[in-house]
């Protein structure tokens, strides 16, 4: 058998070869010699015979002296993908030859398969006898090919073989005998169906493939390139052949890409979603690509190139633009809805709107205000033309600090100024549309937006933005996300506006209410701060329901009050209002403390019922339902002194106590009971009376002087009481540093307030500050005319000549005739219609006080005498002699008093008589 050798063709692909077995078999292949009569010496010159024609017919192959090869295939070849064996067939139909192909095939080695009957080893039962047929036909010299289905033999461990398709060449031959012989070349049929599915799958990827698919050979040329890259880059697939990335790319992108395919073929890497950018041919613009690259090997290992996947993404990069466009808009929207709005204030609320948007949106901005608005008009002065007066409150900027250069003038911040009729930004104004103004040439401003502010249909301003040259131009998206910030601070700006206007008027109302100028009391020394909430760290405040009055109260007495609405605002200003007015109105009725303090919470109940005072207490008279009516609660104490006795009594309704301070005394909290606040009800209040020595210092006060949310309650209260003591005997909580104050050494009380303030660490702005100090100064003893007179006719007389002593003693001639014929008059009227002991006083400080006492209930009431009436008229002549007169309930009876100017030159005294003819 010269034409087939007797050993398999050495080869470098790995699925040639297990030449390490070749060695150990050779003993196998020797026996299967001496079975087919052909020696190993004969094999081995034929082999050198065919290792020799290898070598004259593949000049190029490099095998080695001896090696026994009779082809050395190139990488590459299609021996390296298709299973090819081949074995020869003796005279007697056995196998006689087996090569390490058919070894690898068959999965037989050589000992085992020679001498086996291929038809009986490989071919199924059925076909046995056709097979032997196509033997016999073989041996008798005729050449055969077909398809056979075969069946590997059982393998050692008498496990059944696998069933294969093979295609089969088989040729006659003869041995050296003359003996015929055959020699069978066999294909596995199911690799090459595989490779035809595997070619036509890789065809269609490779030409059907949306996407541009490029075979790159190692010198980084253009193998192959599908249709689709084809389309793109113009010509046909045959014409990108050869073709580099630099014609195709930008230098610079080109030289990044052609080291990423050096990286890919050298380490095997592959690549994926790499972004490419560059341009198509005959177009300007720019395109993007992500690419995928993946290194391409032959069947035996080699790399052969790279595979390039690219894929269109500009309209995705685009689209990835605008999400993340959309998401910086919406990350700005929410930025502004936490951060513009938080003060209640208009410079405030601009500058954080400005604080948004520089530089997370443009470079510079700036927000103008209506003057009037600014002002307080109850809306923008906004001309028809747009140029009405504007002030820039706000301008920010993240590349410089110059103002705003919008064209014209630059203008401060701070300033007041108009745009003209005809520029963009009076336009924008005028029409509440948005307008866009380009840089000038030669500026730093690329081009700004300019925004009208509008809430609630109406421009109170207008927001300008703008980006410098190189920036990004504004976009349409740009611009609406502008008008939404434009009209979010808008809003803002408009309920601030409204806030102020509101928060003015309830501060001018609450002001008015409170006690104009310094108030003056007869025996007092009085003192008082009153200090408006106005901000806090946190929020704004709104002004609140604090007040203190000085009512000064017949019998040179005076009632001091200080008390507190909770809650704040308008309302709360409102009803601060209504029970200020009511403790006056009760206090001149002459009740006393606790009847004052109980009809006030009769009131309070009233002012959160839709009937009032009436309404609340028939309410309060039926079983409790769901009470709907808003609820007033307030805290009061009111305090009486008499500047005769020094003695003051007091009542409270849930108020901080009064701190009194006595010469020479550590400052102390006196003892009255809290009682109930004003509007809960169902309590009496109690008295506490407290004799006040001469010189002795009085302080009421509201909660906002002693607490606040960093100092609890207490603290304050003993700073308080540690600001007013004795430096000789400070309080154990007071501070070293604390200036005090003597209360012996009089020092004055303005001065005392003042001290107090700036001692005390307030934290003004958190609630509303009330502070009334009175130091007490009774009248002298010489100031003061007391007598009783036994009840009988010749008291009258007796009372003339009292009072007519004591006013020339004082020197007050001019009131003598007056004031005895009053006296006269009160005296006749308590003998007449009164009971008990008569007592007459007569008080001397600003004015003249002469005061009648009896132990008779019945209130004096004057009526309009008739013309034939012979009495009646004594109670209308003190209305005209006197300056003011009354009567009131005393513990032990009532009295009636009046009061007269002292002669001082300005006002002048009415004569006795012109009033007695005026009644007639």
């Amino acid at each position: 058998m010269s034409e087939i050798p007797a050993r398999a063709s050495g080869s470098d692909d790995p699925s040639d070869g297990a030449r390490a077995k070749a060695a150990g078999e050779g003993a196998h292949e020797t026996r299967a010699s001496h079975r087919t009569g052909v020696s190993r010496d004969t094999q081995g010159s034929q082999a050198s015979q065919d290792t020799q024609a290898s070598r004259d017919t593949f000049a190029s192959d490099e095998a080695r002296p001896g090696d026994p090869v009779w082809q050395s295939s190139p990488p590459g070849s299609i021996y390296d993908y298709i299973k090819v064996a081949s074995f020869s067939i003796g005279p007697d139909g056995l196998v006689d030859q087996w090569s390490l192909r058919a070894e690898q095939l068959f999965g037989i080695p050589a000992v085992r398969a020679v001498g086996m009957d291929p038809i009986e080893a490989f071919i199924d039962p059925d076909l046995r006898e056709q097979g032997q047929r196509k033997m016999a036909e073989i041996l008798d010299g005729r050449e055969w090919t077909g398809v056979v289905p075969f069946r590997m033999p059982q393998d050692a461990e008498d496990r059944p073989g696998q069933d294969g398709l093979a295609e089969v060449y088989v040729m006659p031959t003869r041995t050296e005998d003359g003996e015929k012989a055959a020699v069978c070349i066999v294909v596995d049929v199911r690799t090459l169906r595989r490779m035809e599915t595997d070619l036509a799958a890789s065809q269609a990827i490779f030409g059907q493939s949306p996407f541009g698919f490029l075979l790159i050979d190692p010198d980084l040329r253009v193998r192959r390139a599908n249709q689709r890259f084809a389309s793109l880059f113009g010509g046909t697939p045959d014409d990108h052949r050869g073709k580099g990335v630099h014609d195709y790319l930008p230098r610079p992108e080109a030289e990044r890409v052609s080291a990423t395919l050096r990286r890919v073929l050298e380490s095997g890497d592959a690549i994926t979603d790499m972004h490419v950018t560059g341009f198509l041919p005959g177009s300007d613009e720019r395109r993007h690509w992500s690419v995928n690259l993946y290194r391409v090997r032959s069947g035996s290992g080699r790399p052969i190139g790279i595979a390039w996947l690219g894929t269109d993404i500009t309209a995705r990069r685009a689209a990835a633009r605008e999400a993340a466009a959309a998401r910086r808009n919406l990350a700005l929207l929410n930025e502004a809805g936490a951060r513009i709005g938080n003060s209640l204030d208009l410079e405030t609320t601009a500058r954080e709107l400005l604080d948004v948007v520089v530089p997370g949106f443009c470079d510079l901005a700036t927000v103008d205000l209506y003057q009037g608005l600014l002002a307080g008009d109850e809306a923008p002065p906004g001309l028809a033309d747009g140029s009405a007066e504007l002030r820039r409150v706000a301008f920010a900027s993240a590349v410089s600090d110059a103002p705003f250069v919008g064209g014209g003038t630059p203008v401060a911040v701070g300033a007041v100024h108009h745009y003209p009729f005809n520029s963009p930004c009076a336009d924008a104004l005028r029409t509440a549309r948005p307008q866009y103004v380009p840089g000038e040439e030669g500026g730093l401003v690329q081009s700004t937006l300019a925004v009208p502010m509008v809430a609630h249909d109406t421009v109170v301003g207008l927001a300008q933005f703008a980006r410098t040259k190189g920036s990004e131009p504004f976009g349409d998206r740009d611009r609406d996300l502008a008008v939404e910030l434009a009209a979010r601070a808008a809003v803002c700006i408009d309920n601030a506006r409204l806030y102020r206007r509101e928060h003015e008027r309830a501060l001018i109302l609450q002001r008015s209410l409170l006690p104009p100028g310094d108030p003056v009391a007869s025996g007092l020394d009085i003192a008082c701060r009153y200090l408006p909430g106005n901000s806090s760290a946190d929020r704004p405040s709104e002004v609140g329901g604090d007040w203190f009055d000085v009512i000064e109260l017949p019998g040179h007495r005076t009632a001091l009050v200080v008390g507190d609405v909770m809650g704040r605002g308008l309302r709360a200003a409102v009803a601060m209002g209504e029970l200020r007015s009511a403790v006056r109105t009760l206090a001149l009725l002459d009740l006393e403390p606790a009847e004052v303090l109980s009809a006030l919470d009769e009131i309070a109940r009233g002012l959160g019922a839709p009937g009032g005072v009436q309404q609340a207490t028939r309410a309060a008279r039926r079983p409790r339902e769901a009470d709907l009516s808003e609820v007033y609660l307030a805290t009061c104490v009111y305090a009486v002194y008499d500047s005769v006795t020094r003695r003051c009594t007091f009542a409270n309704a849930g108020h901080l106590p009064p701190v009194l301070v006595e010469p020479g005394e550590d400052a102390l909290m006196l003892d009255v009971p809290p009682g109930m606040p004003l509007g809960v009800g169902g309590e009496p209040f109690e008295e506490v009376e407290v004799e006040l020595p001469e010189g002795a210092l009085l302080a009421l006060y509201t909660d906002g002087l002693v607490e606040s949310r960093d100092h609890p309650l207490d603290e304050g209260l003993q700073a308080f009481v540690g600001a007013l003591t004795d430096p000789a005997r400070p309080s154990p909580d007071h501070h070293p540093s604390t200036t005090a104050l003597r209360a012996d050494t009089s020092p004055n009380l303005e001065d005392v307030c003042d001290h107090v303030l700036n001692t005390l660490d307030t934290h003004h702005g958190e609630d509303d500050i009330a502070l009334l100090m009175a130091r007490v100064q009774g009248l002298p003893a010489d100031s003061v005319g007391d007598w009783t007179l036994p009840r009988e006719p010749r008291s009258v007389g007796r009372a003339r000549e009292y009072a007519r002593g004591r006013l020339l003693s004082w020197d007050l001639e001019p009131l003598v005739d007056t004031t005895e014929l009053l006296v006269s008059e009160l005296v006749t009227n308590a003998l007449r219609y009164g009971e008990g002991e008569i007592r007459l006083r007569l008080l001397l400080d600003r004015t003249l006080v002469c005061e009648v006492w009896d132990s008779g209930l019945v209130q004096p009431r004057r009526r309009r005498a008739r013309d034939t009436d012979e009495g009646g008229r004594g109670l209308q002549l003190v209305g005209l002699l006197s300056a003011a007169w009354g009567s009131r309930r005393t513990p032990r009876g009532k009295t009636v008093w009046f009061e007269l100017p002292l002669p001082d030159g300005e006002n002048g005294l009415t004569d006795p008589a012109e009033a007695l003819l005026s009644l007639f």
